[in-house]
């Protein structure tokens, strides 16, 4: 089997694992460092003969999450700001033309990066005979601060955007298809695929789009962002206009200021309060002329077939990451208060839709419920409102399946979706779970995946999937009973008309 691959930067050699070949750590922007940090990624300089793409690159720099870790385990990996490489999976480096599916990783746009082991790409690839990449792209403040100074913003979302180039330009040298990609993300991963759904720049460089738990909310408007990136830089002591004396920071100093930020906002969502993050895309009238829901809404995304859903216990995640005592009614009531409900009678709602579904109805079971609302479901159907009144090719997806861990404390939390979307889910089993059922659930949701991937349609031979509209409110539930719900939770959803 052919491993050696062209680049427009040059020559790569992969490897044949698992029935695929793997190229992992290809560079597909110039290293961001001195001159070019906090500017839009750079065309690569290229390499001569052929690069070795045996191993994974650095990982963008960050802080890790002891907390997260402690739940889905811990990944280390060399970090540098010489960070943007993706990777590709691909049953040949042939003329194959294979759908092309781009997986944006997820970690609040602070953490994460495209070679953890839960994204590997073999068994999808393998499975659906498709292209799988992944990619890394710069975080935190060296991703996302806004400063006028600067001149220029949203670097880590444009780095997205440069990957997306770089897959149109080459993808077809690896099997895949430059006119068949779909990018998928989980998380903040999610986000940006709704802002990429919302952006002028990323427009005809991708035809389908699937945002796990992450959709069009979760942008910053230039007011805010330019006050959160003024405070940063009062942090570091760095006056607003001098431009040079960021790029000579230390990366070390950046991360050590944006970890004080990101302790403040914890420490708010472990009191039971509401935290924006701190570094995310911004509506810096370029980029993003809009609010994402409200471009996606206006047609900006016209013609992309969606899949878009989320998991049906999102925020237990967080709840088991930032643990504390447990709310008592008066606490849930002020939370809801809040997030900018009618505190009194929102509790009452949500404590009688679910005792009527038999569901747990504790204080802390509500707020969990309200909380994973307002940050992943209400923006999920909203995106979904706004896309199936623009193209009817969309779809709708919530996730039940349970975790094991920490005695099922987890429940259906934030994440669990993504081992049984990358057929990873054996790597993940104190998470994830195992066994035949698990291995069931894993292959009807790549199969519904690629599916929709290779044709716009996520249903398959073994289950219909029907398209979603505003009335009907069509989402497939993926778990221990897959089915097929309208209009799921409409209580509760009814209860955040005009608050979002």
């Amino acid at each position: 089997m052919t491993t050696i691959a062209e680049t427009g930067a040059g020559a790569v050699r992969g490897v044949e694992e698992g029935g695929v070949v793997v190229f992992r750590g290809i560079p597909y922007a110039a290293p961001p460092v001195g001159d070019l940090r906090f500017r839009a990624p750079q065309p690569h300089p290229g390499w001569e003969g052929v690069r070795d793409a045996a191993e994974f690159g650095a990982i963008a720099p960050q802080i890790s999450n002891d907390g997260l870790e402690e739940l889905l385990g811990s990944f280390p990996q060399p970090q540098s700001e010489d960070c943007l490489f993706l990777n590709v999976w691909t049953p040949s480096v042939d003329e194959g033309r294979r759908p092309t599916l781009v997986w944006i990783h997820g970690g609040g746009f602070t953490i994460g990066s495209g070679s953890e082991p839960y994204y590997a790409g073999a068994a999808l690839a393998a499975r659906g005979d498709a292209v799988v990449v992944t990619i890394n792209y710069r975080l935190g403040a060296l991703g996302f601060l806004h400063a006028p100074a600067l001149g220029e913003t949203n670097f880590g979302m444009r780095d997205q955007v440069c990957a997306l180039r770089w897959v149109r330009e080459n993808i077809a040298n690896f099997g895949g298809d430059p006119d068949n990609v779909t990018i998928f993300g989980e998380s903040a991963g999610g986000m940006s695929v709704g802002s990429l759904m919302a952006s002028p720049e990323a427009a005809g460089l991708f035809h389908k789009a699937i945002p796990q738990s992450g959709a069009g909310h979760h942008t910053m408007a230039l007011a805010d962002a330019e006050a959160v990136g003024a405070a940063f830089l009062e942090r570091l002591g760095v006056a607003p206009d001098d431009a040079a004396a960021l790029r000579a920071l230390p990366v070390d100093t950046i991360l050590e200021k944006q970890g004080e930020m990101e302790a403040e906002m914890f420490a708010v969502i472990a009191e039971g309060g509401t935290a924006e993050l701190r570094f995310t895309p911004v509506v810096d009238g370029e980029f993003l002329t809009a609010r994402a829901i409200d471009a996606i809404a206006a047609g900006q995304s016209r013609g992309v077939q969606t899949l878009v859903g989320y998991l049906d216990e999102e925020w237990k995640l967080f709840t088991a990451m930032l643990p504390g005592d447990p709310p008592n009614e008066e606490d849930v009531v002020a939370r809801l208060e809040a997030m900018g409900l009618d505190g009194r009678s929102a509790y009452d709602a949500y404590r009688a839709a679910r005792l009527a579904r038999s569901e747990p109805a504790e204080p802390a079971d509500i707020g969990d419920a309200a909380a994973g609302d307002q940050l992943f479901t209400i923006p999920a159907l909203r995106l979904a409102d706004a896309q199936s009144a623009q193209e009817q090719g969309t779809f709708m997806y919530l996730f039940d399946w349970k975790s094991p861990a920490l005695g099922g404390a987890l429940g259906s939390c934030h994440a669990l979706d993504i081992p049984f979307v990358f057929g990873t889910y054996e790597d993940a089993a104190e998470f994830a779970g195992s066994g035949p059922e698990a291995a069931a659930l894993s292959e009807r949701v790549m199969d519904a995946w690629l599916a929709f991937a290779r044709h716009g349609d996520p249903s398959t031979e073994s289950q219909g999937f029907p398209a979603y509209d505003s009335e009907q409110r069509a989402q497939l539930v993926f778990g221990d009973d897959i089915r097929v719900e309208y209009d799921w939770r409409a209580e509760e959803r009814a209860l955040w008309e005009g608050v979002l």
